[in-house]
C-alpha cells in the first residue's frame, strides 16, 4: 500500500506564489517519475510538470518559466514551486508517482489540493 499526501494549496492573489508538497509513504522500493497534474472545473486533467528519478524535468508550456518542480529522493517527496500565479492556474492539483513495488511499476495519485488564484 502506497499513499501520496499533498499539502500547500490555498488562496492567493494573482502574481503571488505557492509551494506544493507531496510525500509518498508505504511499501516503496523506489519511485521513478513523479509529477503534478491539475484539473480545472469543466476541463480535463492536464500535466503541469514531471520529474524523473534522475532529475530530468518536463513542463507544460503554460507554466514554463513560472513553476519549478523538484524532488527529494531520500524523503520520497516532490515539490512544485509556483510563482507569478495567474487566475487561469486555478485548479485542483494532483500529485502522481510511478512507484516500483515488488518489481512492478504502479501509478499512484494523491487526493488533490485546491489552488485558487484571485484576480
Amino acid at each position: 500500500q502506497v499513499q501520496l499526501v499533498e499539502s500547500g494549496g490555498g488562496l492567493v492573489q494573482a502574481g503571488g506564489s505557492l509551494r506544493l508538497s507531496c510525500a509518498a509513504s508505504g511499501s516503496i522500493f523506489s519511485i521513478n517519475a513523479m509529477g503534478w497534474y491539475r484539473q480545472a472545473p469543466g476541463k480535463q486533467r492536464e500535466l503541469v510538470a514531471a520529474i524523473t528519478s534522475g532529475g530530468s524535468t518536463n513542463y507544460a508550456d503554460s507554466v514554463k518559466g513560472r513553476f519549478t518542480i523538484s524532488r527529494d529522493n531520500a524523503k520520497n517527496t516532490v515539490y512544485l514551486q509556483m510563482n507569478s500565479l495567474k487566475p487561469e492556474d486555478t485548479a485542483v492539483y494532483y500529485c502522481n508517482a510511478v512507484v516500483v513495488v515488488g518489481g512492478y511499476e504502479y501509478d499512484y495519485w494523491g487526493q488533490g489540493t485546491q489552488v485558487t488564484v484571485s484576480s
